[in-house]
């Protein structure tokens, strides 16, 4: 059974930690990637095929003129793994998919955003079944570093190019990458990234022929407010896991919106944004965040100078 509708906090925590017990190290060390998204109707396409287009024709361009005008603000070297994990860092369409090694953060961006009558949805891939379907260059290389992912330099040493990493195989599969600490950001959310060997291939396609490596579960709009109330008493909140002021701002606007979910109507163009501070208000909960700002009670008014 792939999707599974929680019905309590606790049930969600006990799907989300499912089988993380490993008998062989006599740790829990869960092998799932997680990916938390607003509402239950949200697919895996990503931001390049949203762009629309041909990503095969497009994806070249985009990513050698990234290069090329990047070059001032950083240095990646030479490395296509490390330059195409910075591209999609910043919000350039990218053949990359945002996972998370973290439930929680996962439940973050799950519950983060208002949709009033909506479930949420976590996805769930096993990245170490999914890993067994390999080419066996690839396969080899995993099992020669004792590694359940990949990174940077071990992509760089097997396929230096997405090109290369295109023809391992005539069917498509699915790497997930750890990129580099590029910033807190990316270490404050266990952030993993996941990737197709074509840059048209569909992740729902994927998944949908490979049923044993994933599984759903959903939110139900009723235990959305719990969650996110939990979450923010456990501080994962936007302040944390986007550090800085746009982090803060976002946390403070959400956390104070009044609790009966009432508040400024979404952008079109402040959703769906994978890299960015969530700037849409959930509702918050009734008392005040310690340390916080306190707001002002009963103002008194102004008298008018004459």
């Amino acid at each position: 059974m792939n999707e599974i509708r929680v019905r309590s906090w606790a049930e969600l925590l006990d799907q989300l930690y499912l089988d993380s017990w490993k008998e062989s190290i006599g740790r829990f060390r869960s092998s799932y990637a997680y990916r938390g998204v607003s509402t239950a109707a949200c697919d895996l396409t990503t931001s390049l095929i949203r762009l629309g287009g041909q990503p095969d024709r497009i994806e070249g361009h985009l990513l050698r003129n990234f290069r090329k005008y990047a070059i001032q603000e950083t240095n990646c070297g030479r490395s296509t793994w490390s330059w195409l994990a910075l591209a999609q860092h910043h919000g350039l369409p990218t053949r990359l998919l945002d996972w998370t090694y973290s439930p929680l953060v996962a439940m973050h961006f799950a519950t983060a955003k208002e949709r009033p009558g909506q479930d949420a949805l976590i996805w769930c891939i096993d990245f170490v079944a999914a890993h067994r379907l390999l080419p066996r260059r690839l396969h080899r290389l995993l099992e020669s570093e004792g590694s359940d992912v990949f990174t940077v330099e071990m992509l760089d040493a097997a396929a230096p190019t997405l090109t290369r990493l295109d023809t391992l195989a005539r069917q498509p599969f699915v790497v997930f990458l750890e990129p580099p600490s590029l910033d807190a950001r990316i270490v404050n959310q266990s952030a993993l990234f996941a990737l197709l060997s074509s840059p048209s291939a569909s992740m729902d396609d994927w998944l949908a022929d490979h049923p044993d490596v994933y599984r759903r579960i959903l939110i139900p709009a009723a235990l959305r407010r719990e969650v996110r109330d939990k979450l923010d008493q456990a501080n994962v909140t936007e302040r944390v896991l986007f550090p800085g002021l746009d982090g803060l701002s976002a946390w403070l606007r959400r956390y104070y919106q009044p609790g009966n979910g009432g508040g400024p109507t979404l952008e079109p163009c402040e959703q769906n944004l994978d890299n960015a501070p969530f700037t849409d208000q959930p509702p918050g909960p009734e008392t005040e965040p310690e340390p916080g700002p306190e707001p002002e009670r009963n103002p008194k008014k102004r008298r008018r100078k004459r």
